[in-house]
């Protein structure tokens, strides 16, 4: 992802504020995050190393990860609409 380009996560787990904590069931209905990347990195080079022995087999490879850094500009927890369908479906039990 370019740098400077925004993006939008749907998929919140958990948004804490304070003394106040919202769990998702898997996820939070209507909370998203807005982010602003940073750049593309590359992590830690990770060696791979095979070997069998008594038959001169050895092969040695390394991995570098690639990985997008975001910069988290806005937090929007859920609508007071999600907050009452989310009583009411634990209120039906389905």
């Amino acid at each position: 992802m370019a740098e400077g380009n925004t993006v939008e996560l749907d998929k919140v787990l958990l948004i804490a504020n304070g003394d106040k904590v919202t769990v998702g069931t898997p996820t939070i209905d209507g909370a998203k995050v807005v982010a602003t990347s940073q750049g593309e990195g590359k992590g830690k080079k990770i060696i791979v190393f095979k070997y069998k022995p008594k038959v001169r087999y050895r092969k040695k490879t390394g991995h570098r990860q690639l990985y997008t850094r975001l910069a988290i500009d806005k937090i929007t927890g859920p609508t007071e609409k999600a907050h009452q369908r989310k009583k009411e479906v634990m209120a039906s039990g389905t």
